[in-house]
């Protein structure tokens, strides 16, 4: 038995409306239970449509339900009833979502007999019993004209109303109202629902979570269309409006895109299980899935990116049409750059040529520009004709206005290719609040409009050669998001190939390479690391080398930081953003370093590729790029690396290994003191051609020791034991003492901020090295880094030291015990 033949066999049996209304609550649940189905196999439009006649349905039992309790048999024809019901908003338009509430218009004439007040009593208990959300207005006839002018929106709830139930007489008579209140103060009207709009769209940009209702591109923009058609038209249909406003070819892609964004929000309100009109990125799974799309990042990521390049669309064709609506009432946005002559408009390459005539200055397109670009004839794709123009964009003082006219035609990534898979490209990482593409251009945005004024003298002191390049740079820094490759690759790579087709000089495009390589490392530095730390600063500027490089970086991450949203570029990020600058380019006067740390900041990303690396843990990973020695990073590959580090893991004291394949060499990894001295001492019979010490941490060290001679195997074990004996702070041995000029020694101790080096450059000698470890072990002189190498009877020697230990203050006792064996 369906819900209709129930409902009336218990009018025919007398029941009580509660019994009535719990058959319809249970048909509506039941309803319910089979919206994902219907779904499923349902467009866009089509299950709005089914699930509004289905509302329909309901309130037509109600209304008979209502009538039989007033007036049980002796019911009156409905058309003789003055009273009607009608369907407001999302309803009155036929597209209810699930749990939208049901915007219900009564209207009625009062008349004695009729006890009109409480069938309209009867009608909302009825429909509240049931479980429905409602929301409703009733109204005599004679008050609607009153009651539109009061408010906007009851206004507009009027004129989009749609007859459902009741008297069709009074219905007729209703419409004439309408008619009438369609026609009143249209101007007034027109003008506070574009100011609403606008209001709407400052509150509700587009973002990662767009609100489909109220958002730029939204239901609300594809309605005031309508809205203000009704007004003009009188039209049921955005379709039905004059070709000379609405174009066929606009109106198809109009109409597929907000068709799918209708099964958007029919998902979101099934997956939610509420009303809801964002697309929050938690919900994003859960809607992806109802539209078929497969439960992985990429997929979701198709997913959005779909979803807010529908509402770019409807956004953009609604602004066309609005503005052309607007006109007819002499509603016009002023200081609008408008739409060219016909001669200029008719070709792309023409109306970008005109565009960028005007970047002298800032400036907003027009609806009608907007227009006219789109239907300018064009290429498939762009030639090299276009790449001068293209170029001349970036020299402009105003290049964002061009770029963003070209974004809101969505004609951004046909004028600038590099930029194709970006477009509309969510960011889910928690941080950007904007696609790819929204993105850049406020970045491009805050470049032309520096408001800090350290950076605005930086960016001022730059060539138009260089302000033409941090431009590019800037506009395409992210432009390699969306790939399984590190973005900043990828965006050097399109950046590379992208600024060679536009001419640009090989220097200009290696130091692009260089900044879009490391867009993100400046902020990531100040933000996370100690900034009064010589490796930080060092490991830093490193990649730049240059003040003119640190001064670009500095520029493109401001730019950057404003373009993700003002308060990010907060007063303590400038302060700590200028502090690593400023000691960045005191660092620069330490060339032999910085090359250093360069080397050592390439031999990193080589050991971060390393498989056996990447397995290890966050904390693993972290203490090997801690260690402070440069040169055991330059000198070992990043399989040695890793064994050396995982060898002092594994030792509660020391390791060693003695090899004695084509000459002596002996490796110790050290958790406590070594006496390198006393071990050298002990072998001074035979020649050290090479040596590396490496600071591994505070107390932990690696030493690798070359010597000219190999060993016959029975004094290997010899070695051995002097290499324990060097762990006995007890043990020493007498030392010779070398013979050194004055001339010979550099002693620096201003090498850096916190090391001080030791240079020998003398006649190798026996013992040398001995007597001078012995020499700093005395002194409780602290070695980071040594470096021995003798060729030719020649011993170059260096050796760092931390700066803040004993070495500078004992350095006239260093080099007079050097130089007198004293």
């Amino acid at each position: 038995m369906t819900t209709k033949e129930q409902i009336e066999e218990l009018l025919y049996q007398n029941a009580e409306d509660f019994e009535m209304a719990k058959v319809l609550k249970a048909d509506i649940a039941s309803y319910f239970t089979t919206l994902d189905q219907t779904f499923a196999t349902s467009g866009g439009k089509d299950f709005l449509l089914k699930h509004t006649e289905k509302i329909d349905e309901i309130l037509r039992l109600i209304y008979k339900i209502a009538l039989y309790g007033v007036f049980k048999n002796y019911q009156p024809m409905k058309n003789s009833l003055p009273l009607s019901m009608a369907a407001l908003g999302s309803y009155g338009r036929g597209q209810l979502c699930v749990h939208s509430d049901i915007d219900l218009l009564i209207v009625y004439k009062e008349f004695p007999g009729y006890n009109t007040d409480k069938i309209i009593e009867k009608i909302f208990y009825l429909i509240w019993d049931c479980g429905l959300k409602l929301g409703h207005r009733v109204h005599r006839i004679d008050e609607l004209l009153e009651a539109s002018r009061g408010d906007i929106t009851i206004k507009t709830a009027l004129i989009e109303s749609r007859f459902v139930e009741g008297s069709h007489h009074l219905w007729t008579e209703t419409q004439n109202v309408l008619n009438t209140i369609r026609h009143d103060e249209p101007h007034d009207f027109v003008l506070k629902r574009l100011l609403e709009q606008h209001a709407l769209h400052q509150k509700y940009p587009f973002s990662m979570e767009p609100n489909l209702k109220e958002g730029r591109g939204g239901f609300r923009d594809a309605n005031l269309v309508y809205w203000i058609g009704k007004v003009l038209y009188n039209v049921d249909h955005i379709s039905q409006l004059p070709e000379s406003i609405v174009i066929e070819s606009e109106y198809r892609a109009f109409r597929l895109a907000l068709d799918f964004l209708f099964r958007v929000r029919s998902a979101l309100h099934l997956a939610s299980g509420k009303k809801e009109d964002r697309l929050r990125l938690d919900l994003i799974p859960d809607v992806a899935h109802y539209l078929g799309y497969e439960n992985s990042q990429a997929s979701h990521m198709r997913f959005s990116k779909k979803v807010l390049s529908r509402l770019r669309i409807i956004y953009l064709y609604t602004t066309i049409w609005l503005d052309l609506l607007a006109q007819e009432y002499g509603i016009k946005e002023e200081g609008l750059l408008e739409a060219f002559d016909q001669e200029t408009g008719s070709e792309m390459k023409h109306v970008l040529h005109a565009l960028m005539t005007y970047a002298t200055h800032e400036y907003k397109a027009s609806p009608a520009l907007l227009q006219q670009l789109i239907h300018a004839s064009r290429p498939e794709k762009i030639d090299q004709d276009y790449y001068p123009l293209i170029r001349e964009i970036f020299r402009k003082p105003h290049a964002y206005c061009v770029l963003v006219t070209l974004s809101r035609a969505r004609l951004l990534d046909y004028v600038i290719p590099p930029l194709k898979k970006v477009i509309d490209l969510p960011q889910f990482d928690g941080y950007h609040r904007f696609p790819v593409d929204a993105h850049l251009l406020a970045s491009l945005y805050h470049l032309e409009n520096i408001e800090d004024p350290f950076v605005r003298s930086l960016y001022e002191a730059l060539s138009a050669k260089e302000r033409e390049m941090i431009k590019l740079v800037t506009f395409l820094h992210d432009a390699g998001k969306g790939r399984q490759r590190d973005h900043s690759l990828v965006g050097a790579s399109l950046f590379r190939i992208f600024a060679r087709s536009l001419g640009f000089e090989q220097e200009q495009i290696d130091e692009g390479i260089v900044l879009i390589h490391n867009h993100v490392l400046m902020s990531n530095v100040a933000q996370r690391e100690d900034l009064y730390s010589e490796k930080s600063i060092m490991k830093f500027a490193s990649q730049f080398k240059t003040k003119k490089m640190l001064d670009l970086i500095y520029i493109l991450t401001y730019a950057d930081l404003n373009g993700v949203g003002q308060e990010i570029y907060s007063t303590f990020t400038a302060r700590l953003l200028k502090t690593l600058y400023n000691q960045s380019v005191e660092s620069l006067e330490h060339e032999e370093m910085m090359d250093e740390v360069a080397l050592r900041v390439t031999k990193e990303k080589s050991l971060k590729c390393c498989a056996d690396f990447q397995a290890l843990s966050r904390i693993e990973q972290k203490s090997i790029l801690s260690i402070p020695s440069n040169l055991f990073f330059l000198h070992y590959s990043p399989e040695k690396i890793l064994q050396i580090a995982k060898t002092l893991w594994e030792t509660e004291t020391f390791y060693y290994t003695v090899s004695n394949h084509y000459f002596l060499t002996v490796e110790i990894v050290s958790r406590k003191t070594f006496s390198l001295g006393y071990f050298l001492a002990k072998l001074s019979r035979l020649n050290l051609v090479n040596m590396d010490i490496c600071k591994l941490s505070n107390e932990e060290k690696f030493f690798r020791l070359d010597f000219k001679e190999k060993l016959d195997e029975h004094e290997l074990p010899r070695v051995e034991k002097l290499i324990e004996e060097g762990f006995d702070t007890d043990m020493t041995a007498p030392t010779v003492i070398p013979s050194i000029q004055n001339e010979e020694i550099l002693v620096d101790c201003d090498h850096s901020r916190s090391y001080a080096l030791l240079r020998l450059n003398t006649r190798d000698q026996r013992g040398l090295i001995a007597y001078l470890i012995t020499l700093f072990d005395a002194l409780k002189i602290d070695i980071v880094t040594a470096k021995i190498h003798t060729q030719k009877k020649i011993a170059r020697d260096l050796f760092l030291m931390e700066k803040d230990g004993n070495f500078c203050h004992n350095r006239d006792t260093i080099i007079e015990k050097l130089t007198k064996g004293k």
